[in-house]
């Protein structure tokens, strides 16, 4: 047992704090249990937390919280573990393949340069509530054909879901009855006026030659608004606080655009956002611990990104780092499927943001972050001439 204090983890602080601690406690522990909540162990290096990714027999997807071992809900298809999984993911991958992402490229990016120019000429901008949170969720609103003007109301939602401390369980579990009777309607809807969106087209689907259960659809939709609302969000306000405090790489990107592909990939690494969890399914030892079947295990990706047995000084961000085989959209059968379209996004909003706006520089000091569910910034005040 380690004496890391995951509270710390969970209380706001300054940016990259969550990384140092991982980065320190990594060297120390291969891996470790905490006795905070109900406990769990906690991977740290990244061929361990590959390889528990690619196993799910042994580690399973039946709870992806290391908080909540007993969770009182099903996430589909992420709580899912193959072959159920496999379905879902086959009746899913025609809306995220890179094709149909492409498809998107020109809204995405009408709606990015239409964000940018709004406040080009005000000389600043709070990055997270001006662009960060409004640019992806509006795409995914619009694929899932969900009323944009109601955004407000789902990032309350949302807020209360993935960003509550444990205690706030209550309010956790009354946010996701919120977002399923939303759901219910948009399903009810769709079912008598179908349109071009994910909703028509689920409610058509069939598993095992069955159709699917309502309350599966559900659990789907539920997942989905929680990925589409929050992950290309955090990543993207982690990669402009980079820029913003490391002028030298703005400066690289702006007289390179061709790097931009290159350097998603290294900011996604460099500032990986998620902690999965897993179940261990039966007694085994693994790297080094004796695991017991019902044990939680966390799979912080931020500690296995940063492993200098993985990266060449991975402190660093080299945004012409060669092979970068990270693991910021996981991987094993529960790799992300919303990867290309989070790519598209991140791609996007680094060409048009710099396609616009002259060089920006932090409007002050020590944004903060937040880790519960998801590592995300606060706020990012943003200033430019």
């Amino acid at each position: 047992m380690t004496e890391l204090d995951f509270s710390l983890l969970a209380a706001a602080q300054p940016v990259g704090t969550t990384a140092e601690i991982m980065d320190g406690v990594r060297e120390e522990h291969r891996a470790f249990y905490s006795a905070y909540g109900k406990g769990f162990w906690v991977l740290t290096r990244y061929e361990d937390i590959l390889a528990a990714f690619q196993d799910p027999e042994l580690f399973s997807s039946a709870s992806v919280n290391a908080l909540d071992p007993e969770p009182r809900y099903r996430w589909i298809p992420e709580m899912l573990d193959p072959p159920e999984h496999t379905g879902w993911r086959r009746l899913l991958r025609p809306h995220f393949t890179p094709a149909a992402v492409k498809a998107r490229e020109a809204r995405v990016r009408e709606h990015c340069a239409g964000l940018v120019a709004g406040f080009a000429a005000s000389g600043g901008c709070d990055f997270v509530a001006d662009f960060a949170v409004p640019f992806p969720a509006v795409i995914f609103l619009e694929l899932m054909g969900l009323p944009v003007e109601r955004l407000d109301t789902f990032l309350a939602w949302e807020r209360a879901i993935l960003h509550g401390p444990p205690s706030a369980n209550a309010a956790r579990m009354a946010a996701m009855g919120e977002v399923t009777a939303m759901f219910a309607e948009l399903i009810a809807h769709r079912r008598a006026h179908p349109a071009d969106d994910l909703i028509s087209d689920a409610v058509t689907w069939t598993l095992d030659g069955a159709p699917i259960p309502e309350a599966d659809l559900l659990a789907m939709c539920l997942l989905l608004f929680m990925a589409g609302l929050d992950t290309v969000t955090s990543q993207l306000s982690y990669a402009f606080w980079h820029l913003a405090t490391h002028p030298a790489d703005q400066k690289e990107l702006r007289a390179d655009p061709d790097l931009i592909p290159s350097a998603v990939e290294e900011l996604t690494r460099a500032y990986s956002i998620v902690l999965p969890g897993r179940k261990v399914t039966r007694d085994a030892e693994f790297a080094g611990c004796p695991m017991k079947a019902g044990d939680m295990v966390m799979l912080p990706l931020t500690s296995a990104n940063r492993d200098p047995r993985a990266f060449t000084a991975p402190a660093r961000v080299d945004l012409r780092r060669p092979h970068n085989r990270h693991l910021a959209f996981a991987a094993g059968p529960h790799r992300c499927l919303g990867a290309h379209l989070a790519r598209l996004e991140l791609r996007v909003a680094l060409e048009e943001w710099h396609r616009v706006l002259p060089p920006y520089a932090l409007n002050r000091p020590n944004p903060t972050e937040h880790t519960y569910g998801l590592q995300g910034l606060n706020t990012l005040p943003l200033t430019w001439s």
